[in-house]
């Protein structure tokens, strides 16, 4: 049984807390990288059509020998496949290329608010959970204006915002909106790309609890409720941040990372991103 805590989602799903994502990670290693991680004891795999790994994951779950239910599977439809229909034909050439019938978490991977188009995008996506070709539905990168407008105009409400997320943007405000109404809170960026590792306080709270400053930054994350997903292709690094159960922070210590926070972004603005 794994020591991995679930969250359960708004819509009764149950999904790791902690997973592995693979962005970044080129094609021809994902598959190697993956099985790294399903043998380290990963059970979530985050992954994107943007990404062009997805059969790299795909494969990876099958030579991993796993029953699939036992894998958490999240791909993200790109900013150029916003619109219903376009939306619909994404999702099935994301569900070929990772060799999947059913894909447990599904997201729109950026609001793209110039097109104008997440609104008529969520839709596709609920129907696609009502066909039952997807577990979950939610979004990343929507800021509060975006989820907002989502909860007035739709009938469903996102089961996870993934988000950038890291100790120095820690987005106290969107996290509470989250909280308010019932969606998950997953962090993108989780060790700010490594910013976060050679900051003063992070460093000596590592040295007291006698962990690495990745494995510090992760159990904050698990502690302020996130869902995390750590990206390594170090066999020994995608190991370490496995290994975050054996030890818990102290209220004052949360609040000691918390305050770190700087307001500034590493990652792109999801107000003006539109990268197609």
């Amino acid at each position: 049984m794994s020591d991995v805590p679930t969250i359960t989602l708004n819509n009764n799903v149950e999904m790791p807390q902690l997973g592995f994502g693979v962005f970044q990670v080129p094609p021809q290693d994902t598959e190697h990288v993956v099985s790294v991680a399903l043998e380290a004891g990963y059970r979530s795999i985050d992954t994107a059509a943007a990404y062009h790994n997805e059969k790299g994951v795909g494969k990876a779950i099958v030579s991993s020998g796993l029953p699939r239910d036992e894998i958490f599977v999240t791909t993200k439809l790109w900013n150029a496949d916003h619109g219903y229909d376009r939306a619909l034909r994404a999702f099935d050439a994301s569900a070929r290329r990772l060799g999947l019938d059913i894909v447990d978490l599904y997201l729109i991977h950026w609001p793209v608010p110039s097109a104008d188009r997440y609104v008529e995008t969520w839709k596709a996506l609920e129907k696609l959970a009502a066909d039952g070709r997807v577990r979950a539905i939610g979004v990343s990168n929507f800021g509060a204006e975006h989820l907002r407008r989502l909860l007035a105009e739709t009938a469903t409400v996102p089961t996870v915002n993934q988000i950038e997320l890291h100790p120095y943007f820690p987005q106290t405000e969107l996290r509470a909106l989250h909280a308010e109404h019932g969606i998950a809170t997953e962090a993108w960026s989780p060790l700010g790309q490594g910013t976060v590792l050679s900051d003063a306080t992070i460093i000596r709270l590592a040295d007291r609890y006698g962990v690495t400053p990745a494995q510090l930054v992760l159990r904050w994350h698990l502690q302020l409720g996130n869902i995390v997903i750590p990206k390594s292709a170090n066999p020994t690094r995608i190991r370490q941040n496995r290994d975050i159960f054996s030890f818990e922070l102290s209220d004052q210590d949360i609040a000691a990372i918390t305050a770190l926070d700087t307001g500034r972004r590493i990652g792109a603005d999801p107000a003006t991103f539109a990268l197609t």
